[in-house]
């Protein structure tokens, strides 16, 4: 993809909006305006629109492309680049990693944002500035996609957008799509410009201010932009709808809620906001073995004596175990465990975000004609994010330590702790919120020269080497092993003692930790006695200071391009010139993640253990694109032409490969057009699907398929636990390990896909004073092989323990480790490798029409996508499991907006739709008899603004979200082979909904 190039007299933005009618969101693809053109002093002479590299002079390519005008995205009331890509109008509904999941382990790290076309997947994206890849960005091992905080917005003329197959043209990654963001040319003065954006409700707002300048003389121009984003917190507690978070279950024949009442409060029990429901953290309640004791209100014993294991403190109970009523155990109810603590609303329901975005650019002439012009851009970008968790605490006590009450001494259970041997008592406290915070530096510095080959007439040249580099810190708190163990491991103090490391026991001697006696440096403090104001949450600051601790970690991210593009006239055809495009690219990548120490070191509680990530590669890459025109101005043939292209590719790490595309420009009549490709593409491992460092995490002592294998008809699972010495009565009382890393010592090797498209333009030539309408109907198909992807704990359990070979032949089973002495534990190695498959394919529909009303014109836009399938399978000999229409993949999503103008004024109305979604049938659950709610009602948003543009200022006021429309609601516990669901409040986490609420915004500029 080379430059633009504009007369003098014209300006890129004037002739685009004619030649191409760009429009937000819904914008019609840039084929279907291939008839309109400029002339004169103004005429657009040469273009590159994404997914060619060459230049044309009208929009006539044989991919549909999307084209949406930043001008028309302030009408909209989108704050910033990365949120006008996400917008379902350009994602066709897919979900996208947004701000919503700071909470979550996520590609790029908590804060990160990404795009994903098609459902694919953000690493299947490719975006481009100004033609030039924009490398990933992030903190954390898992750094693999473009984060969309990076990117300017002010200076953004439009942003074009390509969903189809495209490696042939960019090579790695344009599996689903290209995305290309252009920057203003040919600037002239300073503009400032503000937007605030306030919902109605407390929480959210988002303010961004900028300033745009540039000037030029004869043969130099240069310009710039300088900008602040801010998004500010949104918490749980900011939201009616995330404030309670229910079961959210129903009786299916009547539809009552079935939700368990709280017998202390009467209403429907509210659970910790994690989206689990009644299956959240216990706070505020005791673990020890199976006593009696009274039952507390709620449990199957209440205020009579049954046997316990969980107790929550209560002053008035003088009998069982006095100061505690019994909440859990056996067939008891759970569900009166206390679970619900006020701070967990302090969460945060949208991660705040600061940015700070500088982009340049200039060019000089070599000489007078413009034959030859050096350029450079620079992007710097600086992320300040973070998040409000919430912590519980799980805190043993041996049984025999003198931090515990007489009446308890004793009466412990095996909870397989890390702070101690043996039997001991286990406070599930409340600990409170905590935060976690990421800065990300992001630079990129281009330099090139372009121009006219001198030796080849008409021929142009593009060489540029483009460095960017990421520079990121992440910092989170959490409780550290070894200090947590040293506190609650204590010791009658000697006589004399520092008292500054003395504490009372159970029985009111002083007592320290133990390793203050060989060790005085360490400074320990003695965790706090075992009572009711310990397992509240109430604890003292001095040891909360010694064991909970801020971890950080740092992450680098480079990568370095030089490429080279040549394109212009080999020879004529009587219906045109057949043109030619050839380069080649050069491009190497450096990942190094190093977490804290401590995280290496295992040394977190209750937390995964990250080693570094440490890897790099690098490409050689040739390319050629044709584009030959057939037929010409025939009877039934206005135009026929030929595309095709190819690259061949030799990655450090996996080999060499081809890629091809293939294409056709079919146009019967003026007033209709018909297009296709069909291509493959590829898109080679990230280096954290080959480098990423061990990664230790757990799955509950449920997954071990030989529970109870006694009760389950299957002979393979029977004979595999038999053989292990396992009994028919067998129960796991271990987590099962599974450590998750990358796939380069396996050999794991390129995606590719196969790419088809076929569509049609119709723009009918209507009577006068009727306006101009246009239709574009596109099909598209894509299948995916050989995705890289990690199998999963669960999915390899299950076919090593049901295989009849199984550790003498089945292949999962090497990934599975023999089972430790004494404690049964199972550790699975979950590397990344090439095995899954997935099909999409479907329609986007695109409708324009425009025509005088009144005083002013009118412009209709609309944008429908049809998907017919959404299907995947991670094994070759699996079916497809079809996912179009479930929960979070829409089968069908509408964009919509009508504009009004008149003079200076604009008056638009947006529409967003989501289909209706439902999981039942891919969850194997039946709405007939299942309590869970697994289905969504259709969603809609409504948009109005009005702009008022003056010579040289301009304001903009609309809402969003005019009616306030809030998610809709899931059950709990959505968790099955194929898919589970995340929930925030009661409703899915999809960023298809909006989580703000209805809110204003004012946008002003002004130009000098």
């Amino acid at each position: 993809m080379t430059n633009y190039r504009v007369s003098k007299s014209g300006t890129l933005r004037t002739a685009l909006l004619t030649g191409a009618a760009a429009m937000v969101l819904t914008s019609f693809p840039a084929m279907a305006q291939s008839s309109q053109s400029t002339s004169g002093a103004d005429a657009l002479t040469e273009i590159v629109v994404v997914g060619s590299r060459l230049r044309r002079d009208v929009f006539n390519s044989p991919s549909p492309v999307q084209v949406i005008n930043r001008e028309e995205s302030v009408l909209a009331g989108l704050v910033s680049t990365g949120d006008l890509l996400q917008q379902s109008g350009v994602t066709s509904g897919a979900s996208q990693l947004n701000n919503a999941f700071g909470g979550f382990v996520t590609n790029g790290g908590p804060g990160a944002n990404s795009v994903s076309l098609r459902g694919l997947g953000s690493g299947r994206t490719l975006v481009l500035i100004n033609g030039r890849r924009v490398m990933p960005s992030g903190t954390r091992g898992s750094v693999g996609a473009t984060d969309l905080n990076t990117l300017p917005n002010a200076i953004v003329e439009r942003i074009e957008i390509l969903r189809e197959g495209a490696s042939s043209i960019y090579g790695s990654d344009a599996i689903a799509g290209v995305i290309n963001i252009v920057t203003q040319t040919n600037i002239e003065g300073v503009t400032a410009e503000g937007q605030f954006t306030r919902p109605f409700d407390e929480g959210g707002e988002q303010a961004r201010a900028s300033i745009v300048g540039g000037t030029s003389g004869d043969r130099w121009q240069v310009a710039g932009s300088l900008e602040y984003y801010q998004q500010m917190n949104l918490t749980l507690d900011d939201r009616d709808w995330t404030r309670c978070n229910l079961d959210y279950q129903r009786n299916p024949t009547t539809g009552a809620s079935v939700d368990f009442v709280d017998p202390i409060t009467g209403q429907p029990k509210c659970y910790p906001i994690t989206g689990t429901g009644s299956n959240g953290v216990t706070i505020n309640t005791l673990g020890t073995a199976s006593i009696a004791g009274i039952g507390a209100a709620g449990s199957v014993s209440p205020g009579t004596t049954s046997n316990f294991n969980r107790w929550r403190p209560n002053a008035g109970v003088t009998t069982g175990l006095p100061g505690f009523e019994g909440v859990g155990g056996g067939t008891n109810n759970i569900n009166v465990r206390d679970t619900f603590d006020p701070r967990t609303l302090n969460r945060s329901l949208l991660s705040p975000v600061k940015t700070y975005n500088f982009f340049g650019q200039a060019s000089y002439e070599l000489d007078e004609d413009g034959a030859a012009e050096v350029y450079a851009e620079f992007l710097y970008s600086r992320r300040e994010s973070w998040q409000t968790g919430y912590r519980q605490l799980s805190l043993d006590y041996s049984q025999t330590s003198p931090l515990v009450p007489a009446n308890l001494q004793g009466r412990g259970a095996n909870f397989g702790s890390l702070l101690h041997t043996g039997n001991g008592l286990r406070a599930f406290i409340g600990f409170g919120n905590d935060k976690s915070e990421q800065e990300v530096e992001f630079y990129k510095g281009t330099g090139g020269i372009r121009g006219d080959l001198k030796f080849v007439p008409n021929w142009r040249y593009d060489f540029n080497v483009t460095h960017a580099d990421s520079e990121g810190s992440y910092k989170q708190q959490s409780f550290l092993t070894d200090k947590t163990r040293n506190s609650v491991n204590v010791v009658t103090a000697p006589a004399g003692f520092n008292s500054a490391l003395v504490r009372p026991g159970a029985n009111g001697v002083g007592v320290t930790c133990a390793i203050n006696l060989t060790n005085p440096a360490e400074n320990c403090i003695p965790a706090p006695i075992l009572n009711s104001q310990t397992i509240g949450g109430v604890l003292p600051q001095d040891w909360v200071k010694y064991m909970f601790r801020d971890v950080v970690g740092n992450t680098t991210f480079r990568e370095s391009t030089a490429a080279l593009n040549m394109d212009g006239p080999i020879f004529e055809l009587p219906a045109g010139m057949v043109q030619m495009a050839i380069g080649a690219e050069y491009r190497e990548s450096k990942i190094d993640d190093t977490p804290d120490p401590n995280s290496v070191a295992g040394n977190l509680l209750n937390l995964t253990t990250s080693a570094p990530t440490r890897g790099k590669d690098h490409v050689y890459e040739i390319f050629s694109e044709v584009e030959v025109p057939l037929l010409k101005d025939l009877p039934l043939v206005e135009e026929l032409t030929f595309t095709g292209s190819g690259r061949y590719t030799e990655y450090d790490s996996y080999g060499s490969d081809w890629t091809y595309k293939v294409g056709g420009n079919y146009r019967p009549a003026k007033w209709m057009a018909i297009r296709s490709t069909f291509g493959t593409s590829f898109r080679a491992p990230a280096l954290f699907e080959q480098y990423l460092g061990t990664t230790s995490g757990f799955l509950s002592s449920q997954a071990d398929p030989c529970n109870n294998y006694g009760a389950v008809n299957n002979p393979n699972l029977a004979a595999n636990c038999r053989a292990e010495g396992l009994t028919p009565t067998y129960q796991a009382t271990q987590s099962v390990q599974v450590n998750s890393g990358g796939g380069r010592a396996n050999g794991v090797e390129a995606e590719t896909s196969e790419n088809f498209a076929i569509g049609t333009v119709i723009q009918p030539e209507l009577p006068d004073g009727m306006g101009e309408f246009s239709v574009a109907v596109d099909y598209f198909d894509i299948k995916i092989d050989n995705s890289v992807t990690r199998l999963g704990g669960t999915e390899i359990l299950s076919r090593c323990y049901n295989s009849a070979e199984f550790r003498s032949g089945a292949p999962l089973c090497r990934l599975v480790s023999a089972r430790e002495a004494g404690t049964n534990r199972l550790i699975i190695s979950d590397s990344f490798t090439n095995i899954a498959s997935s099909i999409t394919t479907g329609l986007d529909y695109n409708i324009r029409y425009e025509t005088d009303v009144g005083p002013g014109d009118v412009t209709i836009n609309g944008q429908l996508t049809q998907f017919f399938k959404q299907k995947s399978k991670t094994f070759p000999d699996q079916p497809y499991d079809e996912y179009n229409g479930a929960l979070n993949t829409p089968e069908y999503t509408l964009n919509a907006d009508l504009t009004y103008r008149y003079e200076n004024w604009k008056f638009r109305y947006g529409f967003e739709w989501v289909a209706s979604m439902d999981s039942y049938e891919l969850l194997g659950l039946n709405p007939a008899t299942d309590l869970r709610i697994a289905k969504v009602p259709s969603y809609d948003l409504h948009n109005f603004s009005v702009q008022y543009k003056a010579e040289d200022w301009g304001m903009t006021v609309g809402v969003r979200n005019a009616f306030d429309k809030e998610p809709p609601k899931i059950s709990s516990g959505l968790v099955g082979a194929k898919a589970s669901y995340s929930r925030v409040g009661n409703s899915p986490i999809y960023s298809g909904y909006d989580f703000y609420g209805r809110r204003v915004y004012v946008n002003v500029s002004k130009t000098f």
